[in-house]
C-alpha cells in the first residue's frame, strides 16, 4: 500500500475513532468495554502532548488507516526516558507493514528525544500483537495476571520492552 504519515490532529479524529472503536467492539486490543464518541480522540491528542503521534493515510484515497504514538510512561521525571507505544491498524490493512513503518518511524523519532525505553502494554488475548512486538525485538518483561476483565472474559496484561538508546 501506499501511505504516508502525517501528525495527528482534531481533524483526524472520527476516522481514527472508528479504527478504535473497531478494536473496542471486536477484540481485546482497546481496554474498552464499550464504543467510545469522537470527541475522546482529545484525551488522544492530550496524552501524546510533546510525543509523536502520527495518523497513517492511503496516498490514494487519503482515507486515515491507522494511527500511532508515544506517550510517557509516567508523568515522574525519573521516567522520562521511557515511552508506551500505541497503534491502531484498519483491520483490512493489518499485515501489510504498517506496523512495522509506524513502529520505525516512532523509535526513530523517540531515540531524538531521548527516549531509552518503550514499552507495550498488551492483553493476552492478543496474540498477534505479542506475536509482532516479539518479532520486532520486544521482550516480555512483565505479565500482571486476571487483572482485564472485558465482556465477561478475564485476562492477562503482558508488558513488553525494548530497548531504543543506550
Amino acid at each position: 500500500m501506499d501511505f504516508r504519515f502525517e501528525p495527528m490532529t482534531l481533524e483526524h479524529g472520527q476516522e481514527a475513532m472508528g479504527i478504535f472503536n473497531y478494536y473496542v467492539e471486536n477484540s481485546y486490543a482497546a481496554y474498552f468495554e464499550n464504543r467510545l464518541p469522537n470527541d475522546f480522540f482529545g484525551k488522544f491528542l492530550e496524552m501524546t502532548k510533546d510525543y509523536p503521534a502520527y495518523v497513517m493515510k492511503n496516498n490514494s484515497t487519503g482515507k486515515v488507516v491507522g494511527f500511532c504514538f508515544l506517550k510517557a510512561h509516567s508523568p515522574l521525571p525519573v521516567f522520562k526516558h521511557t515511552a508506551e507505544i500505541t497503534y491502531f491498524i484498519e483491520k483490512d490493512e493489518v499485515g501489510k507493514g504498517l506496523g512495522k513503518e509506524a513502529l520505525n518511524l516512532l523509535e526513530e523519532e523517540g531515540r531524538v528525544m531521548g527516549i531509552k525505553q518503550i514499552l507495550a502494554s498488551i492483553s493476552s488475548y492478543n496474540e498477534q500483537s505479542i506475536k509482532f512486538h516479539r518479532k520486532n525485538g520486544f521482550l516480555e518483561c512483565g505479565r500482571f495476571l486476571n487483572i482485564g476483565k472485558k465482556n465477561g472474559n478475564i485476562f492477562d496484561v503482558v508488558w513488553m520492552e525494548k530497548e531504543i538508546g543506550a
